[in-house]
């Protein structure tokens, strides 16, 4: 800190030691991770427990729900394993209540991870499939951000909200039938900036994350061809599909003071794939 700093002058006085030393700490906060035990979501789960959160991961397989936790607990952390179905509206608020009830009525931090994909071509897609993906990935997140949004009010201590999409969200895909998943994840970007909008008052921050291909179990029909894998990471201009270390990494930025100022933004973990196309 500058001791001659001149009183006029419009920036304010920082003591820059303190200032950053935390700017990716998350001690003391309550986040909730629906769809927390896939591959994306278990990385984020531990990102956010090493960055000093208290972790509740859910989803529709209880067993493997509490098995992360369990994993997060004998490693040292505060964690809670426990079911959601994101077909389920009461479902949804009853796991957000649960998760808060568990440490306490608080909770800060909402990473929704829940999502599915229904591959149909155009002229193939049927109702019951398209209303499935909107329900998990569209309709979920909106009573999931609600449920949470309710706590964080009541709580009065601000909070973040972060929803997982897809380059989809931006990018048709030829070939291939994503009609109800693209749809649904472009609508989900709309909804951040909405949410965003409404909740800055209250001191909740929303944005969301867009990964292209991810190396997980999701992704192994990409990735087990080598043709298809070849196609695929030809066209991202980084030469590689992401990690899932590379979408925990921007759910802890989200979360963390360090995005203090950033709220209704949609972030393309990508390696260039949407600056390129």
């Amino acid at each position: 800190m500058n001791q001659d700093h001149d009183d006029s002058a419009i920036t304010p006085r920082i003591d820059f030691g303190q200032a950053l030393s935390g700017l990716f700490s998350l001690q003391g906060k309550v986040a909730y991770v629906p769809g927390g035990y896939g591959g994306i979501g278990e990385a984020i789960a531990w990102a956010l427990a090493l960055a000093g959160a208290r972790v509740a991961v859910s989803g529709r397989d209880a067993a493997k729900a509490h098995a992360l936790a369990e994993r997060l607990r004998d490693a040292g952390h505060e964690a809670l394993g426990l079911a959601m179905d994101a077909h389920s509206v009461d479902g949804i608020r009853a796991s957000v209540e649960t998760a808060a009830g568990h440490f306490g009525g608080q909770l800060d931090l909402l990473l929704n991870c829940t999502g599915i994909q229904r591959e149909e071509s155009l002229l193939e897609v049927t109702e019951e499939a398209f209303d499935e993906v909107l329900q998990v990935n569209l309709k979920a997140a909106m009573f999931l951000a609600q449920a949470a949004a309710r706590q964080q009010i009541a709580g009065g201590r601000g909070g973040a909200q972060v929803h997982l999409l897809s380059v989809r969200a931006q990018l048709g895909l030829r070939g291939r039938g994503y009609s109800a998943y693209a749809s649904s994840k472009g609508a989900l970007a709309m909804l951040i900036r909405q949410h965003a909008s409404e909740l800055a008052l209250h001191g909740i921050r929303v944005n969301g994350i867009a990964p292209t291909v991810v190396r997980t179990e999701m992704a192994r029909h990409w990735l087990a061809d080598p043709v298809t894998a070849k196609q695929v990471t030809e066209r991202i201009p980084l030469g590689r599909v992401a990690d899932p270390q590379d979408v925990a990494g921007a759910a802890v930025f989200f979360c963390a003071p360090a995005a203090a100022f950033v709220t209704g933004q949609v972030l393309y973990i990508d390696g260039g794939l949407t600056a390129s196309q």
